[in-house]
């Protein structure tokens, strides 16, 4: 699996968490940055989302990450994670910056995801994309990380 984020991610809290959630994932994600759009919005979205768009091997089965569409439950990603990996496509998850993804990357995805309705830093996204991944695959693996339901 591979993900295709806009920025770097720098030294700090956000990066050693996304190291040690990507560290047990076997194996771990491919990670891909592509450059921070410059300009007013409209423009800063049509530059990233091409940056992402060219990133892209054409076999890849694309996730994007938007604010509106459905959030599924762990259990649920875990469900379509392993559908996707089935399938024999290769998953790449897109993750635009501040501006969110454009209409072409949008267009483009096989499959759109959000994460939740909040609106997250997209560094954070990183981690919380990361630990839902690990998640997943522990949840098909019958692995006791995951513990569903309320605690009593």
């Amino acid at each position: 699996m591979r993900l295709i984020a806009v920025g770097r991610l720098r030294a700090g809290p956000e990066a050693d968490l996304f190291a040690r959630y990507n560290s047990r994932m076997r194996p771990p994600l491919e990670v891909f940055e592509v450059a921070e759009g410059v300009g007013a919005a409209g423009e800063i979205k049509r530059r990233e989302g091409e940056a992402l768009l060219a990133a892209l091997p054409r076999d890849t089965f694309a996730v994007a990450l938007d604010l509106g569409a459905a959030a599924p439950s762990s259990e649920a990603l875990a469900t379509l994670l392993e559908s996707w990996l089935a399938a024999g496509r290769k998953p790449a998850f897109l993750i635009g910056g501040a501006e969110g993804l454009s209409a072409t990357v949008l267009a483009r995805a096989d499959h759109v995801l959000s994460l939740g309705p909040l609106t997250w830093p997209h560094m954070l996204v990183r981690v919380m994309l990361a630990e839902q991944l690990f998640r997943a695959r522990a949840i098909a693996a019958g692995h006791p990380y995951h513990r569903g339901g309320r605690p009593v």
